[in-house]
Formats: C-alpha cells, sequence, structure tokens
C-alpha cells in the first residue's frame, strides 16, 4: 500500500507550479503532533500541504514523510488507521492528510494515531470547517487548529507585481499609516490594482485561470452547499436551493437592512432554522457574521452585519454588489482573521474592544465617531496625511 501511495504522491509533486508561500506558513507551529488546517475550497490547502512536503522531502530521508489524500478515486477504501500503522512500520514521521473530512470516521481514526503514534507528527486539512469543529469533542486536546483565509491585499499584490511587500500590526497601522502609506506608494500605486482584487484577488486559482475565474468561484459556493452541507448532514439536499437563495439575498441587501424575519420569510424557513443556515454558511466560508459588541459570545445566534464572506463572493453572484457592502465586507474579512471584530452604535466596527472604525468612500468624516477614543474614518482613498484617516486598501496588509 505505502509504494502505491508513494507513487501517486511523486505524481502529485511533480505537479506542484507554485513556488509562492502564503503568510500562513509563518502562523503554523509545526513543533505540533497534530495539526488541523480548515478554509474554503479553493483558498490553497492543498498547496500548503505539498509546499510543507517539498520541504520535508528536502531536510528528511524521503520515507520520512507522505501525502495522502481522500479526493482521489484510488483512496477512498484506505482505512486510516491503518494507513498510519503501515506508514510507521517503514519509519514514517510526517502524515500529511488532504481532505480528511470525506473520510466518514477520521476523528477516531486521528485520535488513536495520535494516542499510539505519537512519534509520527500529523498535518490534515479540511475543506468545510464545520466539519472539524463538530469533531473538536474528540480532538480538542489533541489538534491545534488553523483557519486559512484567501489571499490578502499584499498576498496578491506579490504574486501579480513578483515583489516581497512587508506586513503591519493593526496598532502599527492605526499610529503611523501616514509614514506606512508613503513607505507602500514608492514600491506600487495602491489603488492600481486594488479594485481588480476586491473582484477576482481573494483565491489563488485567480492565478491559473483568470478567464474563467468567476464561474470556478460560483462552483466552489455550489459545492460547498450542493456537496459538503448534504454529506455533513446539516441540510436535506432538497433544500440546497434556499441556502443559495439566503446568499443571494444577502449579497444584494446593505448590511444594516437585513432584516431577518422578513429574510425567513423569503426563503420560506422558521427563524431558528435561518439561523442555523447561517452559522453553516460561516463555517463554511461562505458568510461573515459581525455580532454586537454589547451582547458578547450570547448574540452569535442573532448577527447584526452579515456579508458574504469576500467581496470576491459579491461579484460572483451579484451582478452591480453595494459599493458600501464591499468596503465593509473588505474591513471585516481582512481583520477577521486575526481579530475580534464586533458592531458598534457609534462607528461601523469596534476590533479587538479597543479601535472604533468608521468606513466609507473619500468624504467620509468623523461626525459619527468625534467623541470615540481610539477611533479612525477608514476612507476609499489612495493615500491620507491624517493618521486617524486610514486608506480601506492599508487593512490588505495586515497579513
Amino acid at each position: 500500500m505505502i509504494k502505491n501511495l508513494i507513487k501517486l504522491e511523486k505524481k502529485i509533486l511533480k505537479g506542484l507550479s507554485s513556488s509562492y508561500k502564503r503568510y500562513f506558513f509563518d502562523r503554523v507551529d509545526f513543533s505540533s503532533q497534530m495539526i488541523a488546517v480548515v478554509g474554503s475550497r479553493g483558498v490553497g490547502k492543498t498547496t500548503f500541504l505539498l509546499q510543507y512536503l517539498k520541504e520535508l522531502k528536502e531536510e528528511h530521508p524521503a520515507h520520512k514523510s507522505l501525502y495522502f489524500s481522500y479526493d482521489y478515486p484510488t483512496n477512498v477504501d484506505i482505512k486510516l488507521y491503518e494507513l498510519a500503522e503501515e506508514f510507521a512500520k517503514v519509519g514514517g514521521e510526517y502524515l500529511l492528510l488532504d481532505e480528511i473530512h470525506k473520510y466518514k470516521n477520521f476523528a477516531l481514526d486521528l485520535k488513536a494515531i495520535y494516542d499510539f503514534y505519537p512519534h509520527i507528527k500529523v498535518v490534515f486539512t479540511g475543506s468545510y470547517a464545520s466539519s472539524i469543529y463538530n469533531s473538536q469533542a474528540d480532538l480538542s486536546r489533541r489538534a491545534v487548529l488553523y483557519h486559512m483565509n484567501g489571499l490578502s491585499y499584499r498576498e496578491f499584490l506579490e504574486l501579480h507585481l513578483d515583489k516581497k511587500l512587508p506586513t503591519f500590526t493593526l496598532d502599527e497601522i492605526c499610529t503611523n499609516s501616514v509614514s506606512i502609506v508613503d513607505e507602500l506608494s514608492e514600491e506600487f500605486l495602491p489603488l492600481e490594482y486594488f479594485d481588480e482584487y476586491l473582484r477576482c484577488g481573494y483565491y489563488p486559482f485567480y492565478f491559473s485561470d483568470k478567464n474563467n475565474y468567476l464561474k470556478q468561484l460560483s462552483a466552489v459556493v455550489n459545492l460547498t452547499i450542493d456537496v459538503d452541507l448534504v454529506m455533513l448532514g446539516h441540510i436535506k439536499s432538497s433544500f440546497a436551493n434556499r441556502l443559495k437563495k439566503l446568499l443571494n439575498v444577502i449579497c444584494y441587501s446593505k448590511p444594516f437592512e437585513l432584516n431577518i424575519t422578513k429574510v425567513s420569510a423569503n426563503i420560506e424557513v422558521s427563524r431558528n432554522t435561518l439561523y442555523a443556515y447561517l452559522s453553516y454558511l460561516e463555517k463554511g466560508d461562505l458568510l461573515t457574521v459581525v455580532v454586537d459588541n454589547k451582547k458578547g459570545v450570547t448574540a452569535l445566534s442573532k448577527p447584526k452585519k452579515l456579508y458574504l464572506n469576500n467581496t470576491n463572493l459579491s461579484y460572483a453572484l451579484c451582478d452591480e454588489p453595494e459599493i458600501g457592502t464591499i468596503r465593509e465586507s473588505f474591513f471585516a474579512n481582512q481583520l477577521k482573521e486575526s481579530h475580534n471584530v464586533t458592531t458598534s452604535k457609534q462607528g461601523d466596527f469596534i476590533v479587538n474592544n479597543k479601535f472604533t472604525f468608521e468606513v466609507g468612500g473619500k468624504n467620509k468624516g468623523f461626525k459619527q465617531i468625534k467623541d470615540i477614543e481610539n477611533s479612525f474614518v477608514v476612507q476609499d482613498i489612495d493615500s491620507t496625511e491624517d493618521n486617524r484617516k486610514i486608506p480601506l486598501w492599508l487593512f490588505g496588509f495586515l497579513y
């Protein structure tokens, strides 16, 4: 079994075309015995695994590491624990498992591998985050969970311009936006590629087939709902179109115009069912849910603001999305990668219970947040001469 898998692995590695390494490599602590990587379909999890595999092959004898995917028809009947057992017999130490959610009893098998083969380090991925979250009762003490975002604006520019660009912390952006913008403006024109990114730059596969990108993105949405959600038993296949209708309603709505009662009536489900649907879509990386900062965790079932997960989805599913929604969606998506984002009565967002942000166009002012400490206006502009007026695009440099 192992010999055949190694042959398949060599073929797969030969097809690895991307040498660009995402921000994600700097986030993961590879010393952990078991690592779980979740994220949307098409976000780059397989490329991440294969790049890590290539590193392992260069640093250790080839037989020490193995890539295995349940996405290949020849692998679907292979039992995970038996695979690890055979791998251990030949001295294996690094087992990289792709599309783990397609294996029915993955949580039980991973527990056993962790307990009985502690010398094997396991990194596994799942396209639909909920499949991993739902198994946390079994894996919470064993697997370290990481979520992979799509490309940041910085990463998009690095791929587009073939140059290395720095990241900045939120504190740095809020303190020194003027000097940071001046520094970056020497490397590129800030708004030259921003619209392209908002429309098409979030998923790495854009650079493989730009002409068919939006079609492929629509396929990602359909597969997440028609296959992942149905396979996990969250919805019946006959209800899939209701979730797609829900995404369409959200797509055409302004964030504060979304009335839960009206939406539930529109797609013909109860309010409680609608809340469940919203949770599934968020864990499937199709929605971004922002809650009220005053209500804390209990507000998770009652979202204050809803956006499609990223701006590319808005352009794929809507003919003409609201520009105000696009701006807020970009901001929330980039900040939520590493920060706590909630809504506020004054301003649009509170981040980390510290910073208040009002997001808008070039003429957006401080009227709504003028008396609030640590408040900032986020404007859709290229440059700034005021550290409290921060260009929107700059928040694409957080990772």
